[in-house]
Parts: structure tokens; C-alpha cells; sequence
């Protein structure tokens, strides 16, 4: 059992029923299989919440949404919250659901990118929005970037397939998935596991809701932690009830089993193990900081408050 999981809000909370909404980052997929769990289990009902899952996708961002209070929480990222905070929104992040960022560079395993010096030379495809990122990573792994050469390419496997490119720029959980799906042979390297630390899936939410609807982050939180350990102990089942939930979203079975299950470790750890779902500590938001500042995005610690998981894990 997960230390968190004795401390996890169980009676009905004292208020009514209220109805909020949980912001999603995007389309519903496995990515968002712990928060279909609580809501099918009735663990929100449970402590006086109605919640409803508002999807997300390319054009629904989550931040405006949250400012506005149509949704009580959000999930983003570390980078798109402080890119917020420093146009004045007053988000705070309380929890981290991915405790390793997804972002990886996948390769064939003919002509693996096992590490940061493997990128020397190589043709990497990627969106040029995204060069920020690749810049950082080779700051924090010291290789010269100019010796990389980016080619702008949608967001697919088919260029690396089709050798126009020898690795690409994405996310552990889609293309690499694909390739595998579709038995191409590759690898991938995240770019957590080299200095690229970024939280990713976070729960974020305003001062004023922190400061005047505390009971209902609580109870939503401590919701949203019931449905990511039961997650982690069958993510077949999770996928089913994904499936089951959202028959009309054109989602693939066996593309969603194998996204559900990579996704595992990105989201536990043993920080998570000792301290529960969605933990962080001073050290890890000091690495946030640092490559945050590498992407151009300069925050405080003070963005991270984690009161309201404290209250919800009982520690």
C-alpha cells in the first residue's frame, strides 16, 4: 500500500453536493484513466462532489478556463503555468502527476540516440516550437548543438520511418507507441533521465480558489489520488473503462493498453511510493527551476503549494 493511501478522505465532506469541473490538458485518453476511475467509482460523490471533465485539446488551453472559474482545477505543466504566472495569473501547482516528464528523443534501433552525445550529427525531427527544449538538454548535457540537424516535421513517426530523419523530438506515450504498434524496432530516451526537469501533468489552481474553496481542491484532489492507485494496479482495466467511457473517441485498444502502461513510470516513483500520488520536494522544484530557466521562464518555489496534498495524504 502507497504511505498516502491511509490518509486518503473518505466521508462525505460537510458541505452539499457542489459541482465543479476538472480542466483536462487534452483529448480523453489513458493519459486521464485515474480521474475516469474516481469519477465511475463515485469517490468525488463520496466527499460532496459532482465533478465534471471538461476535455481539453489544440484548442482549448487549460489556464483560461481556471482563471475564469469555469473549471476549479486544471492539468498543465511547469512551463505553460510559469509562462502564465509571469503575465500576472495567480496560479499556484498542487500536485505533479508525472513525475518524470514525458518528452524523449525516439530513435530506430539500428541508429539508436541512447544518450545526449549520440545526438552529435544526427538529423532529429521535431517542431520548431519546440527548439527551446532541445537547446536545453543540450546545455544541461554539454553537446553542441550546432552539430544537430533539425528538420521541421509533423508531429508522426512516418519521417524517421522513412529515414528522412534519424530520431525524433516527442512525447515517451504516442510516436514511440505507434512505431511499436506497428512493429518498427526503436528506442527512446527520456529526457528526464539527463537533466531535463520539468513537471509535467500538474494540477494547477488559482490563489482565490486556494484561499476560499480549499474544502472542494481537497476533496477533488484526494479523488483524483484514489484513481491513480488504482490505476497503477491494473492499467488493463483502466484502458477498458477508457474504452467503455468514450466509445466514439477513435481511441485503439491495443495503442491505449501500451500508452497506459509507459505511462507508469513516469507518474511513480519512489518518492511517490514513500510519500504518495502526485508528491514533490524541494529538490526536485530546484531542478524545475534550473531548466525552467534554461526554457527562458524565470519562477520562485513559492509556485509549488503543497498544503493542499499534505492535507489530503494526512502527512
Amino acid at each position: 500500500m502507497l504511505a498516502g493511501s491511509a490518509g486518503l478522505l473518505s466521508p462525505r465532506r460537510a458541505f452539499a453536493q457542489s459541482q465543479v469541473s476538472l480542466q483536462l490538458s487534452w483529448l480523453h485518453s489513458t493519459q486521464f484513466a485515474g480521474s475516469y476511475i474516481a469519477l465511475k467509482n463515485g469517490w468525488w460523490q463520496e466527499n460532496g462532489l459532482e465533478v465534471s471533465l471538461l476535455q481539453g485539446g489544440p484548442n482549448a488551453p487549460v489556464e483560461p478556463p481556471v482563471i475564469s472559474g469555469t473549471a476549479l482545477v486544471g492539468i498543465s505543466a511547469a512551463d505553460y503555468t510559469a509562462a502564465a504566472v509571469e503575465e500576472g495569473a495567480p496560479f499556484k501547482i498542487l500536485g505533479v502527476a508525472m513525475q518524470k516528464n514525458p518528452f524523449a528523443i525516439a530513435s530506430l534501433a539500428e541508429n539508436p540516440v541512447n544518450e545526449p552525445s549520440d545526438l552529435d550529427g544526427k538529423r532529429i525531427g521535431m517542431a520548431l516550437a519546440n527548439m527551446p527544449v532541445l537547446e536545453a538538454l543540450c546545455q544541461l548535457n554539454g553537446v553542441d548543438i550546432s552539430a544537430i540537424e533539425v528538420i521541421p516535421t509533423q508531429y508522426s513517426p512516418q519521417p524517421l520511418v522513412a529515414g528522412e530523419v534519424d530520431c525524433l523530438l516527442c512525447w515517451e506515450t504516442d510516436l514511440p507507441v505507434a512505431m511499436t504498434i506497428q512493429g518498427v524496432d526503436n528506442v527512446t530516451m527520456l529526457m528526464a533521465d539527463h537533466g531535463y526537469s520539468v513537471h509535467s501533468q500538474t494540477y494547477i489552481a488559482t490563489e482565490d480558489s486556494l484561499a476560499n474553496r480549499r474544502e472542494e481542491i481537497v476533496a477533488l484532489m484526494s479523488g483524483e489520488v484514489r484513481g491513480w492507485e488504482k490505476y497503477r494496479e491494473d492499467t488493463d482495466a483502466a484502458t477498458d473503462l477508457t474504452l467503455e467511457m468514450f466509445p466514439d473517441a477513435g481511441l485503439d485498444a491495443e495503442t491505449q493498453r501500451l500508452q497506459a502502461e509507459r505511462q507508469v513510470p513516469l507518474m511513480f516513483s519512489d518518492l511517490t511510493d514513500e510519500n504518495g500520488f502526485g508528491w514533490w520536494t524541494d529538490e526536485t522544484v530546484a531542478a524545475n527551476i534550473e531548466t525552467l530557466g534554461l526554457l527562458g521562464r524565470t519562477v520562485t518555489p513559492d509556485l509549488w503549494d503543497r498544503s493542499i496534498l499534505e492535507e489530503v495524504h494526512g502527512a
